[in-house]
């Protein structure tokens, strides 16, 4: 894919003229991903929308099929947020007039005429979110913007990309004045210990996640007891006492070296309340998850209304991914080479396995450099996401790559990054994929 050259900024800049000019006596349909960086994204761009007067609609979408496209209407100006990128041979055969991507995935497709496309992989690979794009082209689009960098930084975080601030991440963290406190990382930050811990996925704590009367042992072994019938929260502990914790944390998990439980905790203000962050942008993730994505923009808008459905919707999420988790633990999975195989079948929703392979990757179940595969039925569909365990292996495997390879041979939709990437296949290969990916992961092996 030929290089744009490391000037993000004027292509945006020149990207939003170009919308402006083909959006002036068009509707704009919003097609944008289900999870927290495509809701912020999709949020951000209803806002600036609405200041511009624009006349829009806008799907949140789980994946973007070549089926999906073909339903898609040729009368509209169509804007694509946090995905796209690999589905630039299914957008050429439109007939739209105009075709606009914002997105930040690896691109595998020459670029057609029809489409213009914002993506960091086209320039100097700069580490930013959907959202950061988003809002990098509302600010070209409405010079009120600053109220929505906040929205930009919940994505950044959903994408785990808050440690890779460089210019421009940090320009938008100034925008959307943004509190930063040195702490533990587990969210959220501002609640309870019992509750924060007894609902810890990332990290998972073996013996305390999703068990209460292990994490009251735990905070009992730190000498943290209730002051006036209340645990302290994270950011209320003393810097002796967050010793201490980190310590019995660390001693039940063992891999921490991958992901370092001390760093920036990130306050926004939502709702006049200063939030984690990390708990904001989860909540987000599973309203969209659990098929409330109208709930999840509503929330980002801090409509009133969507903060306590929000908040129920998010209490249900974390209890299936606990019960998703004991379920993995209990059963029997396919074990090889540097690399599992977790077939879920029916038992785990397909919108929340990415979510469990996520966690496997940041606990210390598997070994660093483990590829991780989880599988789990949508219809007659099989949703399948792939994770790196650790975040220091130096391996040479890319798992984008796979999930092309095996798509390719097979049938089906596959995106996302090395590290982290999925796809979708039919319900009828669900042998054949397994076959498959075992092959290709075994010879993989024997070549490194």
């Amino acid at each position: 894919m030929e290089k744009r050259g490391d000037n993000l900024e004027l292509e945006i800049k020149q990207f939003a003229q170009e919308f402006l000019k083909a959006s002036e006596d068009q509707e704009t349909l919003i097609i944008s991903h289900n999870d927290t960086d495509g809701i912020s994204s999709g949020s951000i761009m209803i806002k600036t929308l609405e200041k511009l007067d624009k006349k829009f609609s806008i799907k949140i979408i789980r994946t973007l099929e070549a089926e999906f496209i073909e339903t898609l209407p040729e009368n509209k100006t169509l804007l694509f947020l946090d995905l796209a990128s690999n589905n630039l041979d299914d957008l050429a055969k439109r007939k739209n007039k105009s075709i606009f991507i914002l997105d930040h995935h690896e691109i595998t497709q020459e670029i057609p005429s029809n489409i213009k496309i914002i993506n960091p992989h086209l320039h100097a690979k700069q580490k930013i979110s959907g959202s950061s794009i988003t809002y990098l082209f509302a600010k070209e689009l409405h010079k009120d913007h600053k109220e929505l960098a906040k929205l930009a930084i919940l994505g950044m975080i959903g994408d785990l990309l808050e440690k890779e601030i460089d210019r421009l991440n940090h320009n938008i963290l100034t925008d959307g004045e943004i509190k930063r406190k040195r702490g533990l990382l587990i969210y959220p930050s501002t609640r309870p210990l019992t509750r924060t811990l007894e609902y810890s996925s990332n990290p998972y704590i073996p013996g305390v996640t999703g068990n209460i009367q292990g994490v009251l042992e735990l905070l009992r072994e730190c000498g943290l007891a209730p002051v006036n019938g209340k645990y302290k929260s994270i950011l209320e502990l003393e810097k002796e006492e967050t010793s201490r914790l980190l310590t019995a944390i660390m001693l039940r998990t063992s891999n921490t070296e991958d992901k370092p439980l001390i760093g920036d905790i990130f306050l926004i203000k939502h709702y006049n309340k200063l939030e984690d962050a990390r708990e904001l942008s989860a909540k987000i993730n599973a309203c969209s998850r659990m098929g409330e994505p109208a709930t999840a923009l509503m929330l980002c808008m801090e409509i009133p209304k969507a903060k306590k459905r929000a908040e129920s919707i998010h209490v249900k999420y974390r209890q299936h991914i606990i019960s998703g988790l004991k379920h993995i633990d209990k059963n029997k999975k396919i074990q090889g080479n540097q690399y599992v195989i977790i077939n879920a079948k029916d038992k785990i929703k397909d919108t929340l396995i990415g979510t469990m392979a996520s966690i496997l990757s940041f606990s210390s179940v598997y070994k660093e450099g483990t590829v991780i595969i989880t599988m789990a039925y949508n219809e007659d569909k099989i949703k399948v996401s792939t994770r790196m365990a650790g975040r220091k292996s130096k391996t040479s495997r890319n798992l984008k790559e796979l999930m092309d390879a095996v798509t390719h041979t097979i049938g089906g939709e596959a995106g996302g990054h090395k590290m982290a990437a999925g796809c979708t296949i039919k319900k009828q290969d669900e042998e054949k994929f397994i076959d498959l990916i075992k092959n290709k992961l075994e010879v993989e092996m024997v070549k490194i």
